[in-house]
């Protein structure tokens, strides 16, 4: 008798230590996968921030895979999609091969979580399905051919097929964020206002505009170079069953330490929850305590969440 109570105790202990083991744990984050490697903004630190911010979560696995220079053989770059949950898009350069293209594709129609950030949204204007899977776009020839305008007049969608380049922003600046959505997983909980540090807002971005949930806009100032329209600037896209976040705000400062509008909470916090999202459908995460205000900026200068 004594011996099988012996052997339910060691069996009970193994349980227990298995059920807190660091391999365990570690095959419940969700797997993330970041493409970078090109682009007309800073991605060499752009990149690692996004790294930095996920994986410090504690709720990523986060590889990285980065294209060849521009000009390079694209043939060598072949991203295995379906092993991630989501994939962070951080890439805007030279097209991918044929093969890679089919491949996302299958990956984004099986329903595969997908992070559009910021200039991304500025990449493969000519490709069809891509310029539907981003929604709204900017720059790299887009015009009226490209797709309507999306603005908000008086807090309601409006499509303008008029003529024009699509994408611009005026001058960094900080800024306030209105919510859209306040019962969408991520945004439920957050303050309906808050600020934004210094950042671009971009505007005038055309395409399909197949927005399915319009979460925050902002108001780009004209005084400041911007469109003088209430603009998209974080929102999911209506694209089959796939999970698509698409979020125009954190260009990228000159390093790790001087990235005012990567270090916001209010960026991180929504990067976060809206690849969780993506990856899943749904938001764990609870609302943070260091999120901005409506009068505050606050940051995370590590790119650490408040509970590390």
């Amino acid at each position: 008798m004594q011996r099988t109570y012996k052997i339910l105790f060691a069996l009970v202990a193994i349980c227990i230590a298995t059920s807190f083991s660091p391999v365990l744990a570690r095959s419940k984050r969700m797997k993330a996968l970041i493409i970078s490697g090109q682009n007309n903004h800073n991605w060499p630190v752009s990149h690692r921030v996004l790294r930095l911010i996920l994986a410090q979560s504690d709720l990523f696995e986060v590889d990285t895979l980065l294209t060849p220079a521009k000009g390079g053989d694209m043939s060598k770059f072949n991203p295995e999609f379906e092993d991630y949950d989501v994939v962070v898009l951080d890439y805007n350069g030279d097209r991918w091969s044929q093969s890679t293209d089919e491949k996302f594709l299958r990956y984004v129609k099986r329903g595969g979580g997908v992070v559009v950030y910021h200039a991304a949204d500025n990449a493969f204007a000519e490709w069809e399905e891509f310029n539907k899977i981003i929604a709204l776009g900017g720059w790299e020839g887009r015009n009226e051919r490209s797709g309507p305008y999306y603005y908000l007049i008086n807090g309601i969608g409006v499509l303008d097929n008029g003529p024009g380049p699509g994408g611009s922003h005026g001058a960094q600046r900080n800024y306030p964020m209105h919510c859209r959505n306040a019962k969408h997983p991520i945004t439920r909980g957050l303050p309906d206002n808050w600020m934004h540090a210094q950042d671009e807002m971009y505007d005038r971005m055309r395409g399909p505009a197949n927005i399915k949930d319009l979460l925050y806009s902002g108001y780009a100032d004209p005084k400041t170079g911007g469109s003088g329209r209430e603009e998209p600037l974080i929102f999911t896209v209506d694209y089959g069953k796939a999970r698509i976040f698409h979020i125009m705000l954190g260009h990228c400062g000159p390093t790790l330490a001087d990235n005012p509008a990567m270090q916001c909470a209010g960026f991180q916090t929504l990067l976060l929850r809206g690849t969780e999202w993506a990856a899943t459908g749904k938001v764990k995460q609870p609302v943070p305590s260091d999120f901005p205000t409506d009068k505050e900026r606050r940051f995370r200068m590590g790119y650490m969440p408040p509970h590390k």
